[in-house]
Formats: C-alpha cells, sequence, structure tokens
C-alpha cells in the first residue's frame, strides 16, 4: 500500500504535468492561429481567417470550461456535438476560404 506522501507526490506531478501540456497546447493554438493568419494573401482572407480563428477559440475555451465545470456524466455527452460539429466546421472553413481565394484572384 503507498504512503500518503507518495500518493500526494504523484497527484503533485499529475498536476504539474497537465499545467504544463495545457501551456503548450495554448502556445501551440496561438502560433497555429497567427501563421494562419499571417499567411492569408487577400483581405477578405485575412478578414474572414480572423472572424472565424475568434470563434474557435471562444467555442474551445467554452467546451474545456464546461470539461471543468459539469457533473461526471454530462460532461461526457458534450463530447457528441464537439466530435460532430469541430471537422465540419473546420470543412466550411476551408472551402469558405478557397472560395474567397478565387474571387480574389
Amino acid at each position: 500500500m503507498t504512503s500518503k506522501k507518495n500518493r500526494e507526490e504523484k497527484m503533485n506531478a499529475g498536476v504539474i504535468g497537465g499545467i504544463i501540456g495545457g501551456i503548450i497546447g495554448v502556445i501551440g493554438g496561438v502560433i497555429g492561429t497567427y501563421f494562419s493568419i499571417k499567411n492569408t494573401n487577400g483581405p477578405k482572407e485575412r478578414a474572414f481567417m480572423i472572424k472565424a480563428s475568434g470563434i474557435f477559440w471562444v467555442l474551445g475555451i467554452i467546451f474545456i470550461t464546461l470539461l471543468f465545470l459539469l457533473p461526471s456524466p454530462y460532461k461526457w455527452f458534450i463530447w457528441l456535438p464537439y466530435g460532430i460539429l469541430f471537422p465540419i466546421s473546420i470543412r466550411f472553413v476551408n472551402r469558405k476560404l478557397e472560395q474567397i481565394k478565387r474571387d480574389e484572384s
């Protein structure tokens, strides 16, 4: 059986790993957002990308917040709309960007 001190050390390592992983994830998201906006070609494309990025960031923050706040069986149910709507949203954004590129060229 593990001692209380040993369990606390393992829990602290998990919390520290979760915080570091979260920070790395946010930094990766910021870098990806920056380059997605920077690599646009025209003003309409850039404006759309800024708007789309903002919406994705807000919805991502809402999703993570719900994961922390909802009680246990319910927080697992929000993965269903996320898993369906997120890929559909990415396809929509990509198609809209292609349409804007065609219109601007």
